[in-house]
Order: structure tokens, then sequence, then C-alpha cells
């Protein structure tokens, strides 16, 4: 089985998992990147200075922030009450405030369509990190916010928001998915292995399970766990190349082939976990806590959770291995107000602002103290989100070379055995397709 390198994530800390994926290409890094850091660096430096000075003087500096960020974040009203409180904690900026909704997931892509006018500050995921640094749309962080970020979280956290051994943002939640079940259609025995959930016998209309490969993400965790790569263990050794298409990752493909076509499993786009749930119409799917509250407010005390199961392609059993990344909080290099961007992003990253969050979105926090809290220990979610991080996911591929390739190839698996075009008849020359594509 793959190691997983997330295996000393904090069990204590109460910290875990990570992961929304978002394909695209890289931009060329020149001496963009160094030259944008240098300036984020000084930025992050002098964001106390421009502080001290302005309150010293008793001028007021006029601001613009803008702030892009997930629809949760808004809709809770989490954001609106972080800037209101950030504002009044600095009288020496009048800040006016621009608040946009982009998802994490689509953030690297918003922003290189024109980092000049993307936001100040953003949250996104950290699998997009690579791409943000070499177009030199991201700043590197430095003083303060640096020390914040290296002294309050686990050395697992801290990996995902580097690169080239610099700081580029402010972690604040964990980013994967693990598993929810209605606990009328299944009980704990059943969700072990996915072929007790395909087994268990349920009414003509219910779904015993959900397929969803979230364009590559989901799809993953089935490779992943049979112990199989792209580009070797951390995804960066181009010589390590493509391993789907051998034995192993042709039964991968094979009982994938029977599990989509399988009237008991629903496929994404085809109807959603969020329309079958209320009606206990569906055993178990995956996903995140992202939409925890959707489900919880559709079971009730029925919504069960527990890590990936295991799934037996080949005669033997793997455990499903889901990408673990973290969520954060990112510096736009061409901020017109750096200092106080940097600010507002540290923040928002800050212990008390990561339990805010927890409390009314459900996101798990990153920072060590907030982690450890009585609040989120006893949380039960919480405790799958950590369960799960330990002993049921793989730290997520970060190279540029793989985000470039890996999303745009990946996600056509499993809509293509969907549509009939991959079958068991020509699923090696496929994957050799998939594996050659990966390499080119």
């Amino acid at each position: 089985m793959k190691k997983r390198v997330l295996a000393l994530v904090m069990s204590t800390a109460m910290v875990a998992s990570v992961l929304t994926a978002c394909g695209g290409g890289s931009g060329d890094s020149g001496n963009s990147g160094s030259n944008q850091s240098s300036g984020a660096d000084s930025a992050t430096t002098n964001a106390g200075n421009a502080s001290s000075s302005a309150g010293a003087s008793g001028e007021v500096q006029d601001v613009t922030l803008k702030v892009w960020c997930p629809q949760n974040q808004v809709e809770t009203g989490i954001m609106e009450q972080q800037q209101t409180a950030f504002a009044a904690e600095h009288p020496e900026w009048n800040i006016t405030w621009q608040t946009e909704i982009v998802g994490e997931d689509k953030c690297k892509d918003e922003v290189l369509k024109d980092v000049g006018v993307a936001g100040d500050v953003f949250m996104f995921s950290t699998d997009q990190l690579p791409d943000l640094v070499e177009a030199g749309a991201i700043a590197q962080l430095g003083g303060a916010t640096e020390t914040m970020v290296k002294e309050e979280n686990a050395q697992a956290v801290i990996d995902t928001v580097t690169w080239d051994d610099k700081t580029y943002a402010v972690p604040f939640t964990h980013n994967t998915f693990f598993m929810y079940y209605d606990k009328t259609i299944l009980d704990e025995s059943d969700v072990t292995s996915l072929e007790k959930i395909m087994a268990k016998e349920t009414a003509d209309n219910v779904y015993n399970f959900y397929f969803e490969s979230a364009g590559g993400w989901k799809l993953g965790c089935y490779y992943y766990g049979a112990g199989l790569n792209i580009f070797g263990e951390d995804g960066s050794d181009l010589e390590a190349g493509v391993d789907w298409n051998n034995d192993t990752g042709i039964a991968v493909t094979n009982y994938l082939i029977d599990l989509i076509n399988n009237p008991k499993c629903a496929f994404d786009g085809e109807v959603q976990p969020s329309e079958l749930a209320p009606e206990h119409r569906l055993g178990a799917w995956f996903d995140g806590l992202w939409n925890y509250d959707l489900y919880a407010d559709a079971l009730g005390d029925d919504l069960g959770m527990a890590i990936l199961p295991t799934f037996n392609p080949d005669g033997s059993d793997y455990q499903l291995l889901s990408f673990y990344s973290s969520k954060a909080i990112g510096v736009n290099a061409q901020s017109k107000n750096p200092a106080a961007a940097v600010a507002f992003a540290a923040y928002l990253g800050n212990e008390e602002n990561q339990l805010l969050r927890f409390e009314k979105s459900a996101q798990v926090p990153t920072n060590l103290n907030a982690g450890s809290s009585e609040t989120v220990k006893a949380d039960p979610k919480s405790a799958i989100l950590v369960e799960e991080s330990n002993k049921a996911s793989v730290m997520q591929p970060v190279s540029s070379t793989f985000s470039a390739r890996y999303w745009s190839n990946a996600g056509a698996i499993a809509t293509e055995i969907r549509s009939g075009e991959i079958t068991k008849d020509n699923v090696k020359e496929k994957m050799d397709t998939f594996a050659a594509a990966m390499v080119q």
C-alpha cells in the first residue's frame, strides 16, 4: 500500500486533512515570482510599521481591499463579521471592502485570468500553490505572518503552504473528504467496505452508493489506494511516469466500470446527494465538512460519518486514500495595498478566527491551539476528519507538471466509463492512452 506521508499529522492536536482540486496551466515564472515575492515580504514586515506610523501621525489612509472567498463565508456572515472586527482594530485604515464569491477550487483559474484585478486577499486550495507562485501571482510572506504560520501549525500543514522553502499563505482548515452515510440504510459494519455497501439489500428507489470523481480529485482515491501513483510518491518524479495502466491499474478501472454501471450506484451530474438524502434514498457518499450542515439538516441523527472504506478490485483489500492538502489565505502579489492585505490575511488565519470559522461553517482549524480546544475535540465530525487524515489519506501531489496534466486527463476517466467509451474490451488501450498523455 502506498506510504502515507500524513501518518505524522498530529493526532493530539485534532488537526486533519485537506483537498478540492483544480486544474489548469501554469504561468512562466521568469523573474516575476522572485520580484513579487520580495515586495510582498517587505509588505509583510512593514504591515505593523504602517499601522504604528499612521497611528502616531494621526493620519488615516484610505484603503480598498477586494476579498475573494467561497459562498459559505458570505452566507454564514463570517466574512462580514471578520471585516468589521478587523477595521475596528485598525483605525489607521479607512477600509472599503469589496467581497466577491470565488470558490477555493476555482481560485487559481480566476486569479490567473488577470492578476491585476484579482482579489487582494483570496482563499484557495493549496494544490494550486505552484501555479500561483510560478505566475508571480501570490506574495511571499515574511515577518510576523510567516512566524505565525510556522509556530502555530504542524509541519504537515506548513508544508502545504511552502514552496521552494518560502512561505506563501496562511493555512486555515484541512481539505479532504470522508464518507457520509444514512444510518437507516447502512450500519457501521456495512460501511467498512464498498463490497458490503453495494451488497446491502435496499428498496428499489434507493441507491447504495454515489460515485463522484470531482474531475479526478475523488477518482484518485481508488488508484492511490491500490498503491498506484502519478510521477512517484510525491508527484514530482517525472521519470517515474504513470503506472495506472499496469495490471493493478487495469483491475481498478474494471472495478470502476462495474461500480459506475451498477444500477444501485448513482452517478454525479445525473442526480445529487442533496436530492436523495432527505428522502432516505442514498446509502453512502463521499464529501467534505463544507457540506456537513446540508446533510445534517436533511438527516439529523440518521447521518453517519466514517473514513473511506476498503475495496477489492483484484482479490486484495485496499484502503481507499483521499487526497490531502489544506485551504489557505493568500495575498495578491500585485495588491495596491499590500500592508493592509497581509495584515487581513494574517487576521483571518489567526487562532480566534479559525475557531469562529469552525463554529459557523464546520471547518476544522489547522491552528494547533484551536484544533486542540475542547470544542473541536468533542465534535464527532472533526474526529472523523482527523481519523481520515491519519488512516486513509495521501498527500496530494502539487507539482506544476502534475497539476497541468492530471486534472485535464484524469477527469475524463469516469465520464467515459459512464458514457460507454471505456469498456472492459478496450480498457487496456484506454489506460495506455491516459498514461501516454500524462508524460507527453
